[in-house]
């Protein structure tokens, strides 16, 4: 797995396609390095990708006022990036989304932003900011969608049934209204942390249920 720069994507597939190896890259952010999965896909390497919602939605002018909410690794992009990204997300050259849901205490995010700890947290909005901004305003299908956050990356990881709805596999399950409208409250998270950029943000696509080996650990 692979989470770095666009040299290096290039690199590290360079590698990949002499060796036969599969390559994962994690939390792409840039056009150059979707450009570089892009040729490798098409000249048959074994490549994959995943972006964050946080790349698909926000770009680099996010941080102008220092809000460490806004500070993450990769750091936000520019609007061109984020494009590229849109694009890839419609074109199936990247494969899946990915949160990298990273809590953090009060005290690591309200400091100094160069002090500040990468990251936020992103489970709860990962399904709403897919429907709303890919799916509402892009035009991507529901299917896709589900694909980008389910199937795709059981298949990456190598899960087996994990991700698919049939018969023996394992009884994970998520049940979500695409149409529910809601308003997410990073005070009201069921997270211990608040780490969020986009409390105050009205989606549409609310997880109502979720289940878990069979038994249901989450219900709106």
């Amino acid at each position: 797995m692979l989470h770095c720069s666009p040299p290096v994507v290039r690199r590290d597939i360079d590698l990949a396609r002499k060796v036969g190896a599969h390559i994962h890259v994690a939390h792409i952010s840039t056009a150059a390095a979707v450009d570089e999965v892009r040729k490798a896909k098409r000249e048959g390497v074994n490549v994959t990708c995943e972006v964050t919602p946080h790349h698909f939605v926000l770009i680099d002018e996010a941080v102008l006022g220092y809000d460490t909410r806004y500070k993450m690794n990769p750091p936000l992009r520019s609007a061109e990036d984020r494009e590229a990204m849109l694009a890839a997300l419609a074109d199936g050259t990247i494969d899946a989304i990915a949160t990298d849901h990273a809590p953090h205490a009060h005290h690591e995010k309200m400091v100094e932003f160069d002090r500040a700890a990468f990251g936020i947290t992103g489970l709860e909005t990962a399904l709403g900011l897919a429907i709303s901004e890919l799916h509402k305003k892009r035009g991507l299908s529901l299917k896709r969608i589900v694909e980008l956050l389910t199937t795709n990356p059981g298949r990456i990881l190598a899960l087996g049934d994990r991700g698919r709805l049939s018969v023996g596999a394992p009884a994970d399950v998520t049940i979500f209204d695409p149409k529910k409208q809601w308003t997410y409250d990073a005070k009201q998270t069921q997270s211990k942390s608040r780490n969020s950029p986009f409390g105050g943000w009205k989606l549409t696509g609310k997880v109502i249920t979720t289940v878990v080996g069979g038994s249901v650990v989450y219900q709106d």
